[in-house]
């Protein structure tokens, strides 16, 4: 006979469930995806998720022929996974379940553990693979810092609204600091929270959030003799595929990654960023140089003298209608074209996107209820499931209780994200 909740547990749970929506703070800036998941099981927890479209023009006056001009389109899309699976396990015995609080104390810290690994997912993502890098040599100071990330997202025609920028607890009162001094005379809304809760808010067309835990990146080691040939017959350029021929037919290709050889990987490590002598970001639409050099990020070093990139040098160095319509940087060839990398001191990386660039995708658990153990589950409104789930054993006396929930995190587009560090020398 299966075991049933007591009105106290189901009170408990709704609680849970009530404090983990709350906690689930990052996941409100980004995109949610709901799949099917009975073909979510027969595809192994992968679905393919379409990047944006960019289309090119061209001069087309009435009477001129474009015969010749009509272009292929290619769709580029990307691996999105069901991976993260994440349980809190505890027991109680006969006599600890007398203390109904103790109950709701574990049931609140499995809450805040799945929350929190939740958050960490997306903030890893998003801080390992963004591509958007800003470095200050300073520490944070205020609206100059977050408008460079503004600067970088505006020239490179990521749209404007829905970004958000998440900061360490240091950075982000460095911010908070600097607002609180914006004003020196009390009553100004932006000055008070500043002062009073440490609260920055929106800057800059950013919505700012405090993390209470940061990734650190350090800093670069690969030192700054590395060189990479742009040079058309090196290679070194990506043409995006929608599809490639393999064994038993076509398959889909990731474009968000590209393999390129350098003069030597010797100390390069994953998360470093760069920029490459002579290779400058352009606008994705218009395709006009911004006078900037572009930002890269190491994904993988595979041996001496070849790694893994992000994102690829899509120059149209060899034109084809993937190449222009995807272009994201103009090439000036070298030879020897030196490689400069930004992380320089070890220092937090604090990510910034637009909400389209990261995917939450919610899973599901086919948890029978019949078996033997009594199963509750519920559903945020972003679509997130926390299943909890009670068994007793009558030789121990003791309760078995987990809470689970199943998710995957995606970076669709890594140049509508970035890092920014600061103090690099």
């Amino acid at each position: 006979m299966a075991n049933s909740f007591s009105k106290e547990e189901r009170v408990a749970f709704e609680n849970i469930l009530e404090g983990f929506h709350d906690a689930l703070v990052l996941s409100r800036n980004v995109g949610i995806y709901t799949t099917d998941q009975v073909m979510m099981e027969r595809t192994n927890d992968v679905i393919w998720r379409p990047q944006p479209y960019i289309g090119t023009s061209i001069d087309a006056a009435p009477g001129v022929d474009i015969a010749a001009d009509y272009q292929n389109f290619t769709q580029l899309s990307v691996p999105s996974t069901i991976g993260f699976s994440k349980a809190v396990p505890f027991t109680m015995n006969a006599l600890e379940l007398r203390d109904a609080l103790q109950e709701d104390r574990l049931g609140a810290a499995a809450k805040n553990k799945l929350a929190s690994d939740i958050n960490v997912a997306i903030m890893n993502v998003a801080a390992l693979q963004g591509t958007l890098v800003v470095k200050r040599t300073a520490a944070a100071s205020g609206y100059d810092d977050v408008a460079q990330a503004d600067a970088i997202m505006n020239e490179q025609g990521v749209p404007d609204y829905e970004r958000t920028l998440a900061l360490s607890s240091r950075d982000y009162n460095g911010m908070a600091n600097d607002l609180s001094k914006a004003s020196r005379s009390f009553g100004n809304e932006k000055s008070d929270s500043a002062y009073e809760r440490s609260r920055v808010g929106m800057v800059a067309g950013f919505d700012t959030l405090k993390l209470d835990y940061a990734n650190r990146i350090t800093a670069a080691a690969g030192g700054g003799a590395i060189t990479i040939d742009t040079q058309n017959a090196a290679t070194n350029y990506l043409v995006p595929a929608a599809t490639s021929n393999a064994v038993g037919g076509q398959i889909n290709v990731d474009n968000r990654y590209q393999t390129v050889t350098v003069s030597s990987t010797t100390n390069v490590a994953a998360g470093d960023a760069f920029t490459i002598a002579g290779v400058e970001a352009v606008h994705h639409i218009t395709k006009q140089s911004t006078g900037q050099l572009k930002t890269f990020r190491v994904i993988s070093v595979t041996n001496g003298t070849t790694m893994v990139i992000s994102p690829g040098i899509i120059s149209n160095q060899v034109a084809s209608d993937a190449s222009a319509q995807y272009q994201n940087c103009i090439v000036t060839p070298a030879a020897a074209a030196a490689i400069v990398f930004l992380n320089t001191t070890t220092a937090y990386a604090n990510p910034f996107w637009q909400r389209d660039a990261l995917e939450l995708l919610p899973g599901r658990y086919a948890v029978p209820s019949d078996a033997g153990t009594a199963v509750m589950r519920g559903t945020t409104d972003n679509g997130i499931e926390l299943v909890m789930q009670k068994f007793y054993d009558i030789n121990t006396m003791t309760t078995k209780y987990r809470c689970d929930t199943l998710f995957g995190v995606v970076n669709k587009q890594p140049e509508m994200s970035g890092i920014m560090l600061f103090g690099q020398v």
